[in-house]
């Protein structure tokens, strides 16, 4: 398997105690399939580069933030950037000098990432204001709304704190598989419930104090060794209203009503990245690059298309009848979502695109791993 699957997607933590240790799977085992050239671009439709940017290589999958036309970035050695969507141009960057663990999460007034060594940063204008310490490792990008931060960490707790102050308002745990992803996991609020991702299960909590107000199975563990056994749900996830449909890490696609707290569907699937979608289609990328559609409605399946197959794709993008994803050569691809034909493709630095695509304002969006934030207008 390649090294960036093995280090960047299949690094476990394990709980012992009261503290986390990170696990790396081993490097050896199959050589990596070789994908199939690709034939020249179909140029079937056009995007302009706007501008571009650099904010620091990093092995993990900092995820670029899009918020009322501006980007949050981040990258591993420490640098966070908000940057207009527009032009390109800084509204202000910050080298926090001490490596990150996970992209920003903002809500335009406070920015919030956290570090590799479990500190929660609170950023505004430019100014750090606060840190937090947290109690174990967290791999997703801290979710910054209603004047307070949340965060989801390593072992399975959900943590608040106060925007303002970085006072813990409360912490919500509860056990989970002795294993976890050194991934993005789930975190997002539902109208005023706030949903994350726990072990293989959907949960939705009140953001007053974390009490639990519905709570669904996604996926079960499985399995005769811990590895085997692992479950956890994956992000981005593809929301819709009150419809989040969620990928458990190598085992299924599901889709949960978060108002009435439900599993609507429930589809078997191999994929180890998170899922977008729209009103009519759940997109995802399988482990083995084969791209899949099912329907939001039902969950049956719409298309397939194996044409990226071995190429480590990103999570994808979806924009109404266009669908973007990075594979790990630095190609963007741009599909259409009636049947995941192409569209064009557009080249990066040649490093892999290992977060979601993201639009913000006009502007496509991606980050590779070699720190380099590219942005394009798509045009019909």
């Amino acid at each position: 398997m390649s090294a960036r699957r093995t280090l960047a997607r299949k690094a476990f933590s394990l709980a012992a105690l009261v503290s986390l240790m990170v696990l790396g799977a081993c490097s050896s085992g199959p050589a990596r399939v070789k994908p199939a050239e690709l034939p020249p671009p179909a140029n079937k439709m056009s995007a302009q580069v706007i501008w571009s940017t650099q904010v620091g290589a990093s092995a993990s999958a900092l995820a670029p933030f899009s918020f009322q036309g501006r980007l949050y970035l981040a990258g591993g050695a420490g640098t966070v950037a908000v940057v207009d969507a527009i032009s390109g141009k800084d509204v202000w960057r910050l080298n926090l000098g001490t490596a990150l663990a996970t992209g920003p999460g903002s809500d335009g007034q406070v920015t919030a990432v956290v570090t590799q060594s479990h500190q929660l940063v609170a950023i505004s204008d430019g100014r750090e204001v606060w840190r937090a310490q947290l109690p174990s490792a967290s791999y997703t990008a801290p979710l910054v709304a209603g004047r307070r931060v949340f965060v989801l960490t390593a072992d399975r707790s959900v943590l608040a704190f106060d925007g303002q102050t970085g006072a813990r308002l409360w912490t919500q745990s509860r056990p989970g598989e002795p294993l976890v992803l050194r991934q993005q996991g789930v975190l997002l609020a539902v109208g005023d419930t706030l949903v994350a991702g726990l072990s293989g299960r959907l949960v939705g909590l009140s953001p007053a104090n974390g009490a639990p107000r519905w709570d669904v199975q996604v996926a079960n563990s499985r399995g005769t060794n811990e590895v085997e056994r692992l479950v956890d749900l994956v992000g981005p996830v593809s929301r819709v209203g009150n419809s989040v449909c969620a990928r458990a890490y190598n085992s299924s696609v599901a889709c949960v009503d978060a108002d009435a707290g439900r599993v609507v569907w429930n589809k078997p699937a191999q994929g180890v990245v998170g899922v977008h979608g729209d009103a009519q289609l759940v997109l995802g990328a399988e482990a083995d690059g084969r791209i899949v559609a099912w329907r939001r409605a039902n969950g049956d399946k719409a298309w397939e298309l194996d044409r990226l197959k071995y190429r480590e794709l990103s999570a994808p993008l979806s924009l109404e009848r266009l669908m973007v994803v990075g594979d790990d050569s630095g190609q963007v691809h741009l599909l259409s979502t009636t049947d995941g034909s192409e569209l064009t493709r557009l080249p990066t630095d040649g490093s892999a695109v290992m977060a979601a695509p993201v639009l913000s304002g006009p502007a496509l969006v991606v980050q590779t791993r070699n720190g380099g934030v590219f942005a394009w207008r798509p045009q019909p």
